[in-house]
């Protein structure tokens, strides 16, 4: 899929039928793909064959009425909206969660813990040491004690 052949049609409102949009872009060219969103709706995508086709339609129907709507025509980028303007910096959630939510967030069951792998083990535990005593070798484990 070609960028240069794609068009984006924005302010379509609710309501915006397929045949129409054909209808109204095919006089500029044949199309490969017209798509009509419908969640959320209000802008669809016409795609040209050719690139010139794309841009003639682009300026002769901005700002035109189709599907009963004065619609936004313009090259689509490729890009979403929010990728095109950078957006402000987001703020953390605060700490504090309402009653309700934070009652349907905990389980009844105890919380386990992520991993069970031995290096994760505290220091001073059982389960360390016991990690300690397996991973060293012998020659070291005879160091050790010959020094306490």
């Amino acid at each position: 899929m070609r960028m240069d052949c794609k068009v984006y049609v924005g302010n379509l409102g609710n309501n915006a039928a397929k045949h129409e949009l054909e209808a109204a872009f095919s006089k500029y060219g044949p199309l490969v793909n017209v798509w009509v969103a419908r969640n959320p709706p209000g802008f669809a995508f016409v795609e040209f064959e050719d690139p010139r086709d794309a841009e003639d339609a682009t300026k002769a129907l901005d700002g035109s009425r189709i599907c009963n709507a004065r619609v936004r025509v313009e090259m689509s980028t490729g890009r979403s909206k929010r990728d095109r303007y950078p957006s402000p910096p987001r703020r953390r959630r605060s700490r504090s969660r309402s009653p309700r939510r934070s009652a349907r967030s905990r389980s009844r069951s105890p919380r386990r813990s992520r991993s069970r792998s031995p290096r994760y083990a505290k220091r001073g535990s059982p389960r360390y040491d016991d990690y300690r005593r397996r991973s060293e070798s012998p020659i070291t484990r005879r160091r050790s004690r010959s020094h306490s």
